[in-house]
């Protein structure tokens, strides 16, 4: 009887076992446990060192998109090939396939700087494997941890709770050249990473009438950067530009689409839970501005904003040889609070 209840016993412990993996594997929160758990676990004492902090450590909120030359986290070029794909695996599923494919583009976008700029000091810093992994707090079921995935012209950022993706932001993608006027280093000409996010924010403003204009561009010349780059929260102005409810139908079906386009970069559970916060707080109230040209080739800057997030969007630096307007910068951020933390 005893040896009975014994094996009792230990089915029901393997069976939970198994359900809770069963668990973890079922939203994009516990894909992101799973994977980092695989990722830590081909990591040696030392490199752990460098890839994991604490929840709450000062560099979970310190972020930037420029070309640093050393950051928090663990570099890519100090992985062996099975750590660099269990890493890879890491930021597939805190991704969609579609943001994935866009920050791996990004990411070797960097050859093409590195042989654009291999006569200019500092040139080396330009490398296609200097992106750092970090994981702030314990990957866990019933924990609050952190991920950040970081280099030059992208980084994203995000927060697990108890199994679920509660904050998604800031996520920065950027592309130099935004449009690749000639192959160099593999990278083929017309290569255009971040296309949808130009090209349906052209097609808004071209669509708009004389008395829409008037309301959509609060500046003739494009800002400089994106607001607040590297601050750990977004700017709190006010929504500025043009609101959806005088768009018409036509204009607002781009001005959805533009939306997705950011929306989409991360797993189909978090983008949707995005979308209905928009929803909730009133599609109509959210706002397109515009800044700058009304074309390629001259510096322009958009922004889309409602209640629950911000996009930001500006090109008016010019790419590594030196073509006008051909460098983007582009985000999405939370107006609740980046990072899980609330705007004081």
């Amino acid at each position: 009887m005893k040896r009975f209840a014994l094996a009792i016993g230990i089915l029901i412990t393997l069976g939970a076992v198994a359900w809770g993996a069963f668990l973890r594997v079922g939203g994009t929160g516990g894909e992101m446990i799973t994977a980092a758990d695989k990722w830590l676990g081909t990591l040696s004492a030392e490199q752990k060192a460098k890839a994991v902090m604490s929840y709450d450590a000062p560099e979970r909120v310190d972020w930037h998109f420029i070309p640093k030359a050393t950051r928090k986290g663990l570099q890519v070029k100090e992985m062996n090939e099975q750590q660099r794909k269990a890493a890879h695996s890491l930021l597939q599923s805190a991704l969609s396939q579609i943001g994935y494919g866009k920050a791996t583009k990004i990411m070797e976008l960097e050859k093409v700087l590195k042989e654009l700029e291999k006569s200019k000091v500092g040139g080396n810093i330009r490398d296609n494997e200097r992106y750092y992994f970090t994981i702030f707090g314990e990957p866990g079921d019933t924990s609050r941890w952190g991920l950040s995935v970081e280099g030059h012209h992208t980084s994203m950022n995000f927060v697990v709770d108890k199994g679920r993706v509660i904050s998604s932001t800031p996520i920065m993608f950027g592309t130099n050249p935004a449009i690749m006027k000639e192959e160099v280093a593999g990278i083929a000409k017309g290569t255009r990473v971040l296309a949808a996010e130009e090209e349906l924010a052209f097609e808004l403003l071209h669509s708009l009438s004389a008395e829409q204009r008037k309301e959509a561009v609060i500046a003739e010349k494009a800002l400089a950067e994106v607001r607040e780059a590297g601050k750990p929260q977004p700017a709190t102005d006010a929504a500025e530009g043009i609101a959806a409810s005088k768009l018409n139908d036509a204009q607002k079906k781009l001005l959805r689409s533009l939306i997705d386009t950011y929306a989409n970069n991360v797993p189909e559970e978090v983008a949707k839970e995005r979308l209905a916060a928009i929803e909730k707080d009133g599609f109509d109230k959210v706002k397109f501005a515009w800044a700058g040209a009304d074309k390629l080739g001259i510096g322009h800057y958009y922004r889309v904003q409602g209640d629950s997030f911000v996009i930001e969007f500006v090109n008016t630096q010019p790419d590594a040889a030196g073509n006008p307007a051909n460098h983007i910068h582009c985000f999405w951020r939370d107006m609740r609070g980046d990072f899980a933390l609330p705007i004081n």
